[in-house]
């Protein structure tokens, strides 16, 4: 048997690219958006509801799934595709990002004492120390511990454990950069030794994941910079761009792609964390030249009745390209009143089951101000449908 390169590029037409990602479960073809499914679920949809959507491959989060049910427990149920019933790949972030943001607990959920909010992480060379937001109980966890975590959960991809700094103070910016790239090393080192074990006899049993770096520096570009070229030459499977401000503006992360992009070398996959809240931010970041992304808002967003409308407006000039909606935002509002006689599909021309089955915008808006479970479900569909339909145009175009 001929083996496959884990990543190959297979047409880029200006910075925009297309590309197939193999891994033990299965390929994935890129530009691709991936569900988020935190607590190893995507909230209110099932495995094949995301097969049906054409979901190619979810996020698991491990900061979550290391504090609840634990990783040991998934590992003795054959890891987390045979936990949660996917057959598909599965990329695992490192936890770096909830342990420094999710460490902060109010005292009435876990009974620490008076005070309103308390900080509960305590951030070294060696790592992090934590209180869970669940319970108050403390935690540590490390690169080495980040990347055995991982290895539990038996995700096809993983992340490096990081800093993402939220400070716009640039010294400190350095700082957590510098250390970044000394924990990637530590990920590296503890990956290589570690074996990647896959109970499903039917894929190769033995096969070792694939590590990303995660380049960092917040809004500088020199820092940028400085962070591409380290993460480029550890020659990992895959290279990320992460920080507090990736995904919060697709400008801002366009922007950050643009200055690292000549760094970084073709034969890798490019993942932008935390993107995709409009459907317009996969138009330009896929623009910028990212393969992968994820985000928790079009599931979110769904769940408070937002739901995207638009369509994707195609060109000759994949640089031309634009998402173009009635609506602010790209999405509308169902419980608004005005849709309470609507026998509109949501959108038109979808091909989502919540559409193509005629379900109204008058009995979306019903189930809504019913706090229907069903409406949970058909949202949901239908705003990751928007978002995985906008990759496959696109990659038609780019091919």
């Amino acid at each position: 048997m001929v083996k496959q390169p884990f990543f190959k590029l297979e047409a880029q037409q200006s910075k925009a690219r297309a590309g197939i990602i193999n891994t033990a479960h299965g390929q994935i073809k890129t530009p691709c958006f991936m569900p988020v499914g935190t607590q190893a679920s995507v909230k209110a949809l099932d495995p094949e509801d995301l097969r049906k959507i054409n979901a190619q491959i979810i996020l698991g989060n491990t900061y979550h799934l290391f504090l609840r049910p634990g990783e040991k427990l998934i590992e003795k149920s054959g890891g987390l595709h045979r936990f949660m019933n996917w057959t598909g790949p599965i990329l695992t972030d490192s936890g770096g990002f909830q342990v420094l943001s999710l460490s902060k607990v109010r005292s009435k959920e876990v009974g620490l004492n008076d005070e309103p909010e308390i900080k509960l992480s305590q951030i070294n060379e060696d790592g992090v120390q934590f209180r869970s937001h669940i319970d108050g109980r403390w935690h540590f966890i490390n690169p080495e511990k980040s990347i055995q975590i991982q290895k539990s959960l038996g995700a096809d991809i993983i992340m490096a454990f990081d800093e993402a700094d939220p400070s716009s103070d640039k010294s400190y910016a350095r700082k957590g950069m510098e250390r970044t790239h000394r924990w990637l090393r530590r990920s590296k080192k503890e990956w290589r030794r570690q074996k990647y074990f896959c109970s499903d006899e039917s894929i190769h049993q033995y096969k070792k994941n694939a590590l990303f770096g995660i380049i960092q520096g917040g809004k500088y570009k020199d820092l940028r910079q400085e962070s591409a070229k380290f993460v480029a030459n550890q020659d990992l499977p895959g290279i990320a761009v992460g920080g507090a401000s990736i995904g919060s503006s697709p400008e801002e992360t366009a922007q950050v792609l643009s200055w690292v992009k000549e760094y970084l070398p073709l034969g890798k996959p490019v993942y932008t964390m935390g993107v995709g809240v409009k459907p317009s931010d996969l138009v330009s970041v896929i623009q910028a030249g990212a393969d992968i992304f994820d985000c928790v808002a079009p599931t979110r967003l769904a769940r408070t009745g937002y739901l995207y409308h638009g369509f994707l407006q195609l060109s000759k000039n994949i640089d031309k390209v634009n998402f173009v909606s009635e609506f602010a935002h790209e999405r509308l509002d169902i419980s608004k009143s005005l849709f309470k006689n609507d026998a509109h599909p949501i959108l038109q021309d979808c091909d989502c089951y919540t559409c193509r089955s005629g379900f109204s915008r008058a009995y979306l808006h019903h189930l809504f101000k019913c706090r229907e479970l069903l409406y949970y479900r058909l949202a949901s569909i239908h705003n990751l449908r928007v978002m995985i339909r906008i990759c496959e145009e696109m990659r038609k175009a780019i091919i």
